[in-house]
């Protein structure tokens, strides 16, 4: 029998110790061709409101598909804006193994890849850290980018300033206003649903690194076009020319896919300036659902 995994049960055992390094040998798979994955099937409901995901995928060590609820409409209220559910299938033998809630799998996969990203590209001896948004993101991105840096100073902004002081309260951080938030930074994360772009590339310290996952419509933006030409790295080429407003409206290059960075197959000096943008790709999912079940069939709470 298949198990069925709620979010409790996930959260027992899915610790970003294990995930970081499970995003980065995803990934690296992903981009050495060894992942059959189409983009995400994005069905519009109601234009910037509601859509519906269809994400599979087919991995060495499982496969299977995510259904994800994209709901900006519920930013603000007890509803999450993305709620999940996963199926992961045996491989080998097609056989089902578990449903999973995609919640808080979506959320911490999301930050582990950033983390992954941010262990290659951070300026050595990261010490500031900015989240521009006070979300659900901001909170998951500073728990894992703190696995692969020691932040002297994090700083927060959010279009309501309540909601950034709010979360600077809870997280010992400094709440500011957006253009002194980002000057001097050397690690930032900007996780808003915004539609045009607020964050200046003339405020970017040189070599300071960016993870982008916010925005996720071929028409929105969080970056201006000055931001987006600093060396660019993705999740997955495809995707973020279908899926990245950031990327398709600016017209940027794309220096590598993050898992060939993995691989030592495209290497970038850390003085460079870097932006990591971050649609989110279905590999993702599988492989953190495949740790979440090997983890609760072995035990390991």
């Amino acid at each position: 029998m298949a198990l069925t995994l709620s979010e409790a049960d996930i959260a027992k055992v899915l610790k970003y110790e294990r995930l970081i390094p499970a995003m980065e040998k995803a990934l690296l798979a992903f981009s050495a061709g060894r992942v059959i994955q189409p983009v995400r099937n994005m069905l519009t409901i109601e234009e910037g409101k509601r859509f519906l995901g269809i994400m599979p995928a087919v991995a060495e060590d499982g496969m299977g598909a995510k259904l994800v609820c994209f709901f900006p409409k519920n930013a603000g209220t007890k509803v999450p804006t993305h709620q999940a559910m996963i199926m992961l299938f045996e491989p080998e033998t097609g056989a089902p193994l578990a449903f999973l809630d995609g919640r808080l799998i979506t959320e911490m996969r999301t930050a582990a890849v950033s983390a992954a990203v941010t262990k290659y590209l951070a300026p050595e001896g990261s010490k500031i850290l900015t989240l521009l948004g006070s979300g659900v993101q901001a909170h998951a991105h500073l728990q894992a980018l703190r696995h692969i840096c020691d932040f002297e100073e994090v700083r927060v902004w959010s279009r309501t300033m309540d909601h950034a002081r709010r979360f600077a309260e809870m997280h010992n951080a400094k709440a500011m206003d957006l253009e002194t938030a980002v000057r001097g930074a050397d690690v930032l994360v900007t996780a808003t649903n915004a539609l045009e772009p607020f964050l200046k590339g003339e405020w970017l310290k040189q070599g300071a690194h960016v993870n982008a996952v916010g925005s996720p419509r071929p028409a929105w933006r969080e970056l201006d076009d000055t931001a987006m030409h600093n060396t660019l790295v993705v999740d997955s080429r495809e995707a973020v020319l279908k899926e990245s407003g950031d990327v398709i409206l600016s017209k940027a290059v794309i220096f590598a896919e993050a898992g060939e960075l993995f691989a030592g197959s495209k290497i970038l000096d850390r003085s460079a300036t870097t932006i990591f943008k971050s649609v989110g790709i279905a590999v993702e999912d599988i492989a953190t659902a495949r740790l979440v079940y090997d983890a609760i069939e072995g035990g390991f709470a």
